[in-house]
C-alpha cells in the first residue's frame, strides 16, 4: 500500500495530487467514481473540477487495498464494501499502523546491530 501522507493544513486536493498518491493516473480515480459512487464523492466546482476531501482519500485507500493489493474485481470490492461499511477500514487502519511498527523496529535492529 502507498505511503500517503496528508498535509493537516490542506482541506482539498485535486485529482492529480490524489493520483501521485496512490502511484495511479487520474483516469483510474474518475473510473473508481463511477464504480463506487457511494464511497468516493469528491466535490465538484462549476467546471467539474474534483476536490477531493480526507474522507475521500480515507476511502481510496480501502478501495485501493480491496483492488490493487487484494487482486478483488470491482463487483467483488462493492460487494465488500456495500456488507461491511464500517469494517472494512479497520483492517486497512490496522496494516498501516503495522507497518510503521514494523520500519520502527528495524530502525532499532539496524541501530543495535551497529552498537
Amino acid at each position: 500500500m502507498p505511503d500517503i501522507t496528508l498535509d493537516d493544513k490542506k482541506l482539498y486536493y485535486s485529482i492529480s495530487e490524489v493520483a501521485a498518491m496512490f502511484g495511479v493516473k487520474d483516469s483510474l480515480l474518475r473510473y473508481w467514481e463511477t464504480e463506487f459512487p457511494q464511497q468516493i464523492k469528491p466535490k465538484k466546482g462549476a467546471r467539474g473540477i474534483r476536490s477531493y476531501r480526507r474522507e475521500d482519500i480515507e476511502q481510496l485507500r480501502v478501495i485501493y487495498d480491496l483492488v490493487k493489493e487484494r487482486g478483488l474485481k470491482i463487483a467483488a470490492a462493492r460487494e465488500i464494501l456495500k456488507r461491511n461499511k464500517e469494517g472494512v477500514p479497520k483492517p486497512v487502519e490496522v496494516v498501516m499502523r503495522l507497518k510503521e511498527i514494523r520500519a520502527q523496529l528495524v530502525e532499532m535492529k539496524d541501530a543495535l546491530e551497529s552498537m
